[in-house]
């Protein structure tokens, strides 16, 4: 949100507020659009994990904010987005060992089975816990969608079960998972398609019609188990509240009065 704006927004501390002002407007919308009964929003820490011990070059590419500076620092505008969500009675965590990712996983697996549950995210590993269940929200304000199985099997041609292994194939450039060569998503499609999962793949590597692609596969078996251990969510059975903590009832507070009792705007 702090780059979804459409300009900075300074606040009466002259301090930019616009990440808030979208973080907080956002949210509200998506709690409208779902009506939700339990609502947690979970956070990132600044910490190693499992994927950077297994390959010190995962999410390398990603940008490094420490020196720069805070007008232009998405970061700068987190002190205000906790004290936000307590105005609101939502609750938050930030995860300091695991990665989120792993935490919003177990949440679904642990409940998903049972209880609706609605993913706001923009990150596309999550399209493997989707199930009958599960979906993931992608917030654009009017064109919101909410991807459900049938998006996943329309848009990518497999079900969501098997979409850590097509990306596995495929690679993620925003995470730096490289990808194999000859293998786009077209062809992964096809090769899941006709073999299943990536070890079902693997395993039968020599009945790949494309010398190119089976080639490929053969050469880069390893690559592709490393890179499903990077993709697929884990269910590291820890999450910092069960779901009985989760009760939301909207208080009425606006995005404007939110603003206000934060001392960054004046009514």
């Amino acid at each position: 949100m702090f780059y979804g704006m459409p300009s900075r927004i300074v606040g009466i501390n002259g301090k930019p507020i616009q990440g808030v002002l979208g973080f907080v407007g956002a949210l509200l919308k998506i709690i409208k659009i779902t009506e939700p009964s339990h609502v947690i929003v979970l956070f990132d820490g600044e910490h190693e994990n499992l994927r950077t011990e297994l390959n010190p070059d995962y999410k390398k590419n990603r940008t490094d904010f420490t020196f720069v500076e805070e007008n232009d620092n998405p970061y700068s505008q987190l002190e205000y987005i906790y004290p936000a969500l307590k105005l609101l009675n939502i609750a938050y965590f930030e995860e300091d060992k695991y990665e989120v990712d792993d935490i919003i996983a177990s949440y679904a697996y642990s409940y998903g089975i049972n209880t609706e549950i609605i993913i706001s995210s923009f990150d596309s590993d999550f399209f493997q816990l989707i199930n009958d269940n599960v979906s993931v929200l992608r917030y654009r304000g009017k064109n919101t969608i909410i991807c459900d199985r049938s998006y996943i099997v329309k848009r990518f041609g497999i079900p969501p079960e098997l979409y850590a292994d097509f990306k596995s194939l495929t690679g993620d450039s925003s995470d730096n998972i490289k990808g194999v060569d000859a293998v786009g998503a077209v062809t992964a499609m096809k090769l899941i398609k006709e073999f299943g999962d990536i070890e079902q793949i693997i395993l039968h590597s020599d009945l790949i019609v494309s010398n190119r692609v089976r080639n490929s596969i053969i050469t880069n078996k390893q690559r592709i188990k490393e890179n499903f251990q990077l993709i697929k969510l884990k269910n590291i059975h820890k999450i910092p509240y069960d779901l009985n903590e989760l009760e939301y009832k909207y208080n009425g507070l606006t995005t404007n009065s939110v603003l206000e009792k934060l001392g960054l705007i004046i009514k």
